[in-house]
């Protein structure tokens, strides 16, 4: 019943959405399609041995899940039967994927995490797939420019969560919208239209264990935040999930911030561990779509202009207030 009121009442499809897009709406279809295989897989994953690590290392120096490895090819079977992409950007591979005989016709260059947060696999906990589509450019060497293009070339991007329910977040640069999957029907249904981040919340989101690894402004930043001031409506609450997705999510609808800072130490990682192209850029097209900013937490993410196809970044996101707080916090102005 609850179903058949809900398309009565015309909740739109994720279909729907997207149908007068032309092959980007075939492209973000596809994209779809992939998420709620890999939801199903996810839902059975310990009763048929998906769980654990292949005993592969990415091209990150990180631990291969074996889900980590079959998303990617979910996806990357999906998106090449569209017939309409030339260039493929993964975590999970080491070099972009360029489908030169698709080139002359595909017009869609598409960099993806297959499964975010993936540490948290085996614990049943919150996941994610992150998505950022950019057109193919016309220049000779396209195959070398399209997999490090700045983030202001997105023209869709997005993420599927794999909790409770599964729910598809989407920008075409035009505002946000959210669509749940309805398992009854195999449909994602418009669950929340044009989605606005707050201006400023109460909830911050880091990985606290990391904290001598910041610089010092990072952390007076965050001190500030834990400290008491019923002026300034303080402290925050602290929530961390490990996955990007899930934290995004909750900051994108309850507003805040999320925070993965550069490691300062030596032999640590001062670009960041969270890589652009696949997460920091498409996070930052969703969140100023919703009227919220994202930040290396000096510059504006979606300026960046990368230089490897996996670049790493800071990342610093949410609402506007937070984020030029935080910003304040990093150019000593606080």
């Amino acid at each position: 019943m609850a179903v058949a009121r809900a398309v009565s009442d015309g909740a739109a499809t994720l279909f729907d959405h997207v149908r007068a897009a032309g092959d980007l709406g075939i492209l973000l279809t596809q994209i779809a399609v992939a998420g709620k295989t890999i939801a199903r897989e996810l839902g059975r994953a310990v009763l048929i041995g998906q769980l654990g690590t292949t005993g592969e290392t990415n091209v990150q120096g990180e631990k291969v899940k074996k889900l980590d490895l079959w998303a990617n090819e979910v996806l990357v079977d999906a998106l090449t039967d569209s017939g309409r992409v030339c260039t493929l950007v993964s975590e999970e591979l080491a070099e972009p994927v360029h489908l030169e005989h698709r080139c002359a016709d595909g017009s869609w260059v598409v960099c993806f995490d297959p499964v975010d947060g993936s540490s948290n696999l085996d614990v049943n906990g919150i996941v994610g797939t992150i998505f950022s589509i950019r057109r193919r450019s016309r220049e000779a060497r396209h195959a070398m420019v399209d997999a490090v293009a700045p983030g202001t070339v997105q023209v869709a991007a997005g993420y599927v969560m794999y909790g409770p329910a599964t729910v598809l977040v989407l920008t075409l640069g035009d505002g946000v919208d959210a669509f749940t999957l309805d398992q009854t029907i195999g449909e994602f249904l418009r669950s929340h239209a044009r989605i606005r981040i707050p201006a400023r919340g109460r909830i911050y989101s880091v990985n606290e264990g990391n904290a001598t690894k910041w610089d010092p402004a990072v952390r007076r930043y965050i001190d500030y935040l834990r400290a008491s001031d019923g002026a300034t409506d303080r402290p925050y609450s602290a929530r961390y999930v490990g996955s990007l997705v899930a934290d995004f999510h909750r900051t994108l609808l309850e507003g805040g911030i999320f925070l993965y800072p550069a490691d300062t130490t030596a032999g640590g990682k001062p670009s960041g561990k969270l890589r652009l192209q696949y997460e920091g850029a498409p996070m930052a097209f969703v969140v100023e779509q919703a009227g919220g900013r994202a930040s290396t937490g000096r510059d504006r993410i979606m300026d960046v202009r990368p230089s490897a196809a996996h670049q790493r970044v800071p990342l610093v996101i949410g609402s506007p207030e937070d984020v030029a707080l935080a910003e304040d916090f990093m150019a000593g102005r606080r």
